[in-house]
């Protein structure tokens, strides 16, 4: 896609500083509420002394390390970094665009929390996609990088937590 893509898309947000500030708090809000999900989800099951605890803990972990040694070595460039355009999501990391990290995690999490409760992952799941939106809109990351973010922690998860 091209930068007018991106443009028209960041071009409501960067005219408007409440559309702004509601799509960096919106960002925040949804990835926080991931991060505070998956340590409860923890220690529901380390509670309930849940056998499932430990797959819970390495296929996330296991994949998570994967994906961060993938961008690494890909080293994808980010929109902003493309075109010389701002992001409207403070960021000033240079690369590691390809996959979407924050995307990916999502995902992942919502995985391991299908393997507990499937209405749980769906909702998460449907959540993951707009996180992926607010991503590209922001143009820190391309549809290419949310959208491999998010296959990845489906095909990782199906085969940690369903497969193997």
């Amino acid at each position: 896609m091209q930068k007018s893509f991106y443009d028209n898309l960041a071009r409501p947000y960067e005219t408007d500083t409440h559309k702004k500030r509601r799509l960096i708090r919106t960002n925040d809000i949804v990835s926080r509420a991931f991060y505070i999900a998956y340590p409860v989800l923890l220690v529901i099951l380390a509670l309930q002394r849940d056998e499932r605890l430990l797959r819970v803990i390495l296929v996330p972990l296991l994949s998570f390390l994967a994906v961060t040694v993938f961008r690494r070595l890909v080293n994808a460039p980010r929109p902003y970094e493309m075109w010389n355009s701002p992001p409207l999501i403070p960021k000033d990391t240079k690369g590691n665009s390809f996959p979407s990290r924050h995307v990916f995690c999502v995902f992942i999490i919502a995985m391991a929390a299908g393997y507990i409760c499937m209405p749980a992952a769906i909702i998460m799941m449907a959540i993951g996609v707009f996180l992926a939106i607010i991503r590209v809109i922001a143009r820190v990351h391309f549809v290419k990088d949310v959208i491999a973010g998010a296959v990845i922690a489906l095909v990782l998860g199906w085969i940690g937590f369903w497969v193997v």
